[in-house]
């Protein structure tokens, strides 16, 4: 396909510009897709605020991606055109031994869609051989709409951190953060048979958009104490997995302070650059046998495993889509994540 594209292109820190590219020329073992929609997540916030040593400018960002197979370089035989496909972050090397062993999200590479390969703020978006060999892509099945599809990548990160923090059945979960990925962890931690789920925010605006993913308890940070409602719901036993969604170093100090004995506090939400350091009492942890763990990104395994979630209904993301805004509108888009006054919002390069 020859001629021109409509981009998003990030020229340098605090720099992001409309613009007329060129589209990817298809290549050997390539694929190239119409975007259908790419949702914003708060890393693409922060490469375009501060940047990210991964991504060399001027690029395209964006990594939620859902979109429709255009054209296929010689060598693919797995897809076609008309294929809609959910296209996932983290890009496994193949070569590493975490790739090898099925770990790509801790690649020694760290590939990514929307860092070193071109992302979805554009018109068309093409998919490198290595995303093609082994990257999180999957075809979207049928009833299953590409603006919840493209949510099967921040899904995928929610599945991640259950099995990092080793959840099972009947386990208790606190979530410290009502944004997008904490509402998704909830519902995640309800439908795989949590006993008891609580979700938390120091802003009622955002527990109030939880929606069908609302908790069985909904704690306003500001009007309730976090530690003593805990310990009054759960018997002074505290929760046995907590995960802080949340970029708050004094939610991951207070997640330490109302985990269980043998508990699990699952770092999931990383702190931004020049963040204090966290300040815990170590014997907290030494008596109670608790862990501390953290979760980055998630497998092409995970990935698919979202897809099916969202296809077969057990996860119903299309609550989750507060707002939707053309490519021309990406800056709207983004100050709507900055603001906090929506949940996942949605860029459509071609609607």
């Amino acid at each position: 396909m020859r001629g021109n594209m409509k981009a998003a292109v990030v020229e340098g820190p605090g720099s992001m510009t409309i613009m007329d590219v060129p589209i990817p020329l298809v290549k050997e073992e390539t694929v190239l897709i119409k975007v259908l929609a790419c949702a914003v997540c708060g890393s693409d916030i922060r490469i375009l605020d501060t940047g990210n040593d991964r991504v060399k400018y001027p690029a395209i960002i964006g990594h939620e991606i859902a979109g429709e197979v255009v054209e296929i370089g010689r060598g693919i035989d797995n897809f076609k055109v008309g294929d809609r496909v959910s296209v996932g972050a983290d890009v496994p090397c193949g070569r590493c031994s975490w790739c090898q062993n099925g770990m790509g999200n801790c690649c020694d590479k760290n590939y990514a869609m929307g860092y070193q390969f071109q992302g979805g703020y554009s018109e068309y978006c093409l998919l490198e051989p290595m995303v093609m060999r082994y990257g999180p892509l999957c075809i979207i099945p049928e009833g299953l709409e590409p603006e919840e599809a493209a949510l099967a990548e921040p899904l995928a990160c929610c599945i991640n951190g259950l099995e990092r923090a080793f959840f099972t059945p009947g386990k208790s979960v606190l979530v410290i953060g009502a944004g997008p990925i904490g509402i998704l962890l909830t519902g995640l931690a309800r439908i795989f048979g949590a006993s008891v789920t609580m979700l938390c925010d120091i802003n009622p605006e955002r527990l109030a958009m939880a929606g069908s993913f609302k908790a069985d308890y909904m704690v306003d940070l500001v009007a309730d104490d976090l530690t003593k409602r805990v310990m009054d719901v759960t018997g002074g036993k505290g929760f046995d997995l907590v995960f802080t969604a949340c970029l708050s170093p004094v939610a991951q100090e207070q997640a330490v302070n109302v985990v269980a004995k043998r508990g699990f506090v699952n770092l999931f939400g990383g702190l931004p650059k020049g963040t204090r350091d966290i300040m815990i009492n170590s014997n907290f942890i030494h008596y109670r046998e608790a862990y501390i763990t953290g979760s980055h990104g998630s497998t092409p395994r995970q990935h698919a495993m979202a897809v099916n979630l969202l296809a077969s209904g057990r996860i119903d993301a299309s609550g989750l889509i507060t707002h939707r805004f053309p490519l021309d509108e990406i800056h709207r888009a983004f100050d709507v994540v900055r603001k906090q006054t929506g949940l996942k919002i949605m860029v459509l390069p071609n609607g």
